[in-house]
């Protein structure tokens, strides 16, 4: 299943990763990179490590954010032999970004693991269409924090709605996982958070990173086809199932819609997301 929620858990807190995965998130990223001060990155890569080994894969999917640049060798020769889906590289420029990440991965004998391409640099947002067709890239997020301080975007500024899709139409193109939303770091107006999620999912988005534990069951709604969505979307595609059985291509629906493949095939994928929700 596409996990809809993301708990970032920072990789120097044993006692926060003994409780990551039973938070609710469908997936865990354990964090070596800013939420980790830099005198502290040998100790958590260990720790990191020594949880991996010690406790059983079993509730969800387990990321590890890496540290950029020469440090990213260091964190990933730390994960050998762990079981991780993969890695989430931050500070994503170009393609050869990830080619390197990724080397690095078989270099480590982890030829399994995939990469999660963090967007969070004016470069990475024009090179957006080649990082997501990089073999092994599963998923793009967009990282608004950082970004933003690049681009002066005020977080609440209209102007990250373009941007935001072109990570969908990016991650669509590429035959790609739907991308992950942003973090946003108030985890007390849940009300304002709902709304802004909803309208992440209805431009594309199906994943979300929280920050903290309040933020996951809130994401896990808001990012799962609602009863009336997926009602209606059993509707349509019994209805054109229907029509195509009686040599119809379109047909006219009961409140005078003209309803045909392309609308059948979004009928479709929301069923598909709640029949993964549901795993």
């Amino acid at each position: 299943m596409v996990a809809r929620s993301y708990l970032f858990v920072p990789g120097d807190r044993p006692e926060m990763l003994a409780k990551s995965e039973r938070r609710g998130a469908d997936a865990v990223i354990v964090d070596l990179e800013d939420a980790v001060a830099p005198s502290a990155k040998s100790t958590a890569r260990a720790a990191v490590a020594s949880w991996l080994a010690a406790t059983p894969h079993q509730l969800g999917e387990r990321w590890v954010r890496v540290n950029p640049g020469g440090a990213l060798v260091q964190d990933v020769v730390a994960l050998a032999g762990c079981d991780v889906e993969g890695i989430v590289v931050p500070k994503v420029r170009g393609p050869e970004d990830l080619v390197a990440a990724i080397d690095a991965l078989d270099q480590a004998g982890m030829a399994a693991a995939q990469v999660i391409a963090l967007i969070e640099t004016p470069p990475a947002v024009l090179a957006v269409a080649a990082i997501a067709a990089v073999p092994r890239v599963y998923q793009l997020m967009i990282g608004e924090m950082d970004l933003g301080s690049e681009l002066r975007i005020d977080p609440s500024s209209p102007a990250w709605l373009p941007i935001r899709l072109q990570l969908v139409v990016a991650s669509a193109a590429a035959g790609i996982e739907a991308p992950l939303g942003p973090v946003d770091p108030d985890f007390a107006d849940l009300e304002r958070l709902r709304a802004e999620t909803r309208a992440l999912y209805e431009i594309g988005f199906r994943s979300r990173p929280a920050i903290h534990p309040a933020q996951v069951p809130l994401f896990n709604e808001a990012l799962t086809p609602s009863p009336e969505e997926v009602a209606e979307a059993q509707r349509l595609v019994v209805a054109f199932d229907a029509a195509v059985a009686d040599g119809r291509g379109a047909f006219a629906d009961v409140d005078g819609r003209m309803i045909d493949e392309a609308m059948v095939k979004v009928a479709r994928a929301t069923l598909e997301s709640a029949r993964r929700a549901d795993r």
